[in-house]
């Protein structure tokens, strides 16, 4: 039913070898952190940005800028605070006395792999400077627009759940232009082990040499929007967006009470993306539903908007997920 061939055998085994050197390139500097590792990965290859969740110390920084490293791009890192200013991200003017002429001194936003490190601890002002450059891929300065890179520019922002005092929520507009959002967690003691190995050993620290190039990623995303998406598999994705808007009226479906708001067309875009890329990593070149199934905690965790009733019950969003999924038929 779903097998089709829009990608001929030289650009898969292209594909599956630039998915393959990323992942060990990953391995080599992360320890653990599949979840991040696999959603890291999807998102670059189906260019979107991702939103990075945890507490401080789990190897956010050290997982985006080892995938920078393996492609050999452009890396920026910018740490979020209260007085961060949107100049200080995407450019400001300044005036030279010699030339007596107003120049443009471009930010650092203009890298192919942009971190910024605990995004929510900067002001609302700062943070919607961000928008027009991860959404339109420009900025404007002195009223003249200036493009990001033209092959890669993937913003990997993160943010800390546990700190509420200098910190400013992301507004929903917002998060809705990152393409995915993923939430780590502690290490095993087995990891912990392994870490302090290789920290001992030199391990990590170490500068390994690029195992690919910018062109390979951007190849590869021409290579994702190729893979086959069944209309069978786009209703079904279809069902589950239009079933996040009516949560509370599916039948037996008690947790849909604690449903504020469903998501935006954008989610359906996301979802076809990161299944698109998800198939591919998974050595296929056509999307079955459980392929939707795999990224739906990634693709709706900040798009489904909870009420304080949820807060109250402790009720987490990937439970009101996994309600609204199975509530849809699978083809």
């Amino acid at each position: 039913m779903y097998e089709h061939n829009n990608i001929n055998k030289e650009d898969f085994d292209y594909s599956q070898d630039v998915i393959r050197k990323l992942s060990d390139y990953f391995d080599s500097k992360v320890v653990g952190q599949r979840g991040l590792k696999f959603s890291l990965i999807a998102s670059i290859i189906a260019d979107g940005h991702i939103l990075v969740e945890s507490v401080p110390g789990l190897a956010k920084t050290t997982a985006a800028k080892a995938i920078s490293d393996a492609v050999d791009g452009k890396f920026a890192r910018i740490q979020c605070t209260p007085d961060l200013l949107p100049g200080d991200i995407v450019g400001t003017q300044i005036y030279n006395q010699s030339t007596q002429k107003f120049e443009t001194i471009l930010g650092p936003v203009f890298a192919n792999f942009v971190l910024l490190d605990e995004v929510n601890r900067s002001s609302a002002k700062t943070q919607s400077a961000m928008l027009e450059a991860m959404q339109e891929k420009q900025v404007t300065i002195g009223g003249k627009a200036y493009r990001m890179p033209e092959d890669i520019f993937i913003v990997i922002a993160t943010q800390n759940p546990i700190e509420q005092e200098g910190t400013y929520p992301l507004s929903e507009a917002q998060t809705d232009r990152f393409l995915i959002k993923e939430v780590i967690t502690y290490p095993t003691a087995a990891e912990e082990v392994e870490i302090l190995s290789r920290i001992e050993s030199g391990t990590i620290s170490r500068v390994d040499p690029p195992v690919l190039t910018i062109k390979d990623i951007d190849k590869v995303q021409d290579i994702v929007d190729q893979v086959y998406v069944d209309d069978a598999v786009k209703w079904y994705i279809s069902s589950i967006v239009v079933a996040s808007r009516r949560a509370s009226q599916i039948p037996g479906f008690e947790l849909g009470k604690y449903v504020r708001i469903g998501v935006s067309p954008r989610a359906s875009i996301a979802f076809l993306k990161m299944s698109k890329a998800a198939a591919l990593m998974q050595g296929r070149t056509y999307v079955t539903p459980e392929d939707v199934k795999l990224v739906r905690h990634q693709v709706l965790r900040h798009r489904i908007g909870l009420n304080y009733a949820a807060v109250a019950d402790n009720v987490s969003v990937e439970t009101v997920i996994d309600g609204i999924v199975n509530s849809v038929k699978t083809p």
